[in-house]
């Protein structure tokens, strides 16, 4: 396992994930940043820059030079070798695994061997303290880089995960996670455990804004990210992926509600709200 630590980040801190080839979401974010004081050292990403828009080399281009910190998600680890499937852990036969086989070819015949090599590189998990607390920074789970966790998960699930990250790197306070695409925070055993939802990709709750978290001293607050939903859609389309989920960007609900747990799903009367 590749570790990066961070060292102790001060202020507030950005936590964010799936950027997913959303080139306008991922300015949006850093120039939210920019306008509350905070530096790209103090954003940290979950991983899977790439997946389901329109831009994927472009988000690789901007994130490379921008400063911010990441970890390997699925996506990443996948391209860098080169793999034939985003490697997404989605149930064979799912509508996700179905649709994933238009944006992640795009992706494939897109990214150069140069983002292929840095996304090759990327460590594992990240460590980092804030507020006098240590966070681990790791993409699904530590048992599993594909691994979904969810708001109603079982609280033995995210045990499991915490005792691998404390097992590898020692004791932590909190764990910042990300893949499933909802932002959401569960306190286990005293561990809290953190998911900073996807700024690429809207959490399945009818609107277009995405999702990322604010790391204080008070705490972890999540904030809705407004961007540029119809200069997103027309790179997709431009791309050819018009699947679905160029419409999930303007409408905000998933064309793949299989992927969640029946609980969660719209026609349950739930929604996946965060």
């Amino acid at each position: 396992m590749k570790l990066l630590d961070l060292g102790q980040l001060e202020g507030d801190v950005i936590l964010f994930g799936g950027v997913h080839s959303n080139l306008q979401a991922f300015e949006a974010l850093t120039a939210w940043g920019r306008a509350q004081g905070i530096s790209p050292a103090s954003m940290v990403s979950t991983g899977d820059l790439v997946a389901y828009c329109g831009q994927p080399a472009e988000v690789v281009e901007r994130f490379r030079n921008s400063g911010i910190r990441t970890i390997a998600g699925n996506c990443e680890r996948q391209l860098a070798a080169g793999a034939d499937t985003c490697g997404c852990g989605f149930e064979d036969g799912s509508a996700c695994d179905l649709l994933s086989a238009g944006w992640y070819a795009h992706a494939n015949a897109t990214l150069e061997a140069g983002a292929r090599n840095w996304m090759g590189a990327l460590p594992d998990m990240a460590v980092f303290t804030h507020g006098g607390a240590r966070y681990a920074v790791i993409h699904g789970g530590a048992t599993d880089i594909s691994r979904f966790l969810w708001p109603v998960s079982s609280p033995d699930e995210f045990r499991q995960e915490i005792a691998a990250i404390t097992a590898s790197i020692g004791p932590v306070d909190g764990i910042v996670a990300g893949h499933c695409g909802l932002a959401f925070q569960r306190e286990i055993d005293g561990v809290l455990w953190i998911n900073a939802g996807a700024i690429g990709m809207p959490p399945h709750d009818g609107r277009p804004q995405t999702r990322f978290g604010l790391l204080s001293r008070d705490g972890v607050v999540f904030q809705r990210l407004d961007y540029d939903v119809k200069a997103a859609q027309r790179e997709m389309e431009r791309a050819g992926l018009k699947q679905g989920y160029n419409d999930t960007l303007q409408s905000g609900i998933w064309p793949s509600e299989d992927i969640l747990p029946p609980q969660m799903r719209r026609k349950a009367g739930l929604g996946a709200r965060a």
